[in-house]
């Protein structure tokens, strides 16, 4: 598996392309066996979560983007859905309130981070403001920055320095005990059409789709150029992105989470030992428990 983990970890400083990446790839890996992993894989998490949450040092941040029917919503409920909800916090962002316009683009973010021994899971995220505010600068106008009065404002400079932002936000975070994992869901726009025909065709489905997914369709390759641009500037050894293959949502949730399940790992988490003093207390309790008529 970790050989599987590394070809999907995008390695800074190291030539990258969405084309050089297969949505539909599955390996040696079928369908029919697919849920058992799964199950597997869940109920190692739930273990570890509860070590990480009994340790109160670190927090989990899991971040999901991707382009309109990807898979994203369902990635989190059948990876997340052994984990303790106690222990989890689901954030799905939207477009930014009065509020949230009036500081800086990461404020809100930052409020939605996980506490200690928690999992926080963002779909979408600050990244947003460098991909569908990249692909629309209009959407920039609205933040209301200093020295932004139009879009002629919004150059490579700009760009480079909200790049710069992120990075500093997540270098930030992970000294601070947060393990960053993200998480591009690399969907082909030949399954995107697929998927947005099964929602208009399926009244059940209706809900799913809005016609402006179609207008952010045409910008297809204008949208892969960004994702491109902004994994090359922001993926760290400490905060990686990784392009998982969406085609075949069930191989999806396999990769994500034994990629989580490593990030577990790589806390190195002990439970601590108790003293001979707390053991004697605890066998007093016992005790007192037992004699109970």
């Amino acid at each position: 598996m970790d050989a599987l983990i590394n070809q999907f970890k995008i390695t800074k400083g190291m030539p990258f392309s969405l084309k050089d990446h297969d949505p539909g790839f599955s390996g040696d890996f079928k369908k029919d066996k697919a849920i058992n992993l799964l199950n597997e894989l869940r109920d190692e998490m739930d273990t570890l979560q509860e070590e990480m949450y009994a340790l109160n040092k670190n927090s989990l941040l899991i971040i999901f983007q991707a382009m309109d029917a990807a898979g994203k919503d369902s990635a989190i409920e059948h990876t997340m859905s052994g984990l303790n909800p106690q222990g989890c916090q689901v954030y799905s962002f939207k477009q930014p309130s009065a509020e949230e316009l009036d500081h800086d683009f990461i404020w809100r973010h930052n409020k939605a981070l996980p506490e200690r021994g928690r999992i926080g899971i963002h779909n979408r995220s600050h990244y947003e403001n460098v991909l569908v505010c990249k692909v629309h600068p209009e959407y920039v106008l609205s933040e209301g920055i200093s020295g932004i009065e139009s879009i002629k404002d919004i150059n490579a400079a700009f760009w480079k320095s909200r790049y710069e932002s992120i990075r500093n936000f997540e270098k930030h975070i992970s000294k601070n005990g947060t393990v960053i994992l993200k998480f591009f869901l690399n969907v082909s726009k030949e399954e995107q059409k697929k998927r947005f025909l099964e929602r208009i065709d399926q009244p059940l489905k209706n809900w799913k789709f809005s016609s402006a997914d179609i207008d952010e369709r045409a910008k297809w390759d204008q949208y892969m150029t960004a994702y491109e641009e902004a994994i090359k500037a922001t993926t760290e050894e400490h905060s990686p992105w990784y392009v998982i293959p969406a085609d075949k949502k069930w191989f999806t949730r396999i990769a994500i989470s034994r990629i989580i399940v490593e990030a577990f790992k790589s806390m190195n988490m002990q439970l601590p030992e108790i003293s001979e003093s707390e053991k004697a207390r605890l066998e007093e309790c016992r005790k007192r428990l037992t004699d109970e008529k």
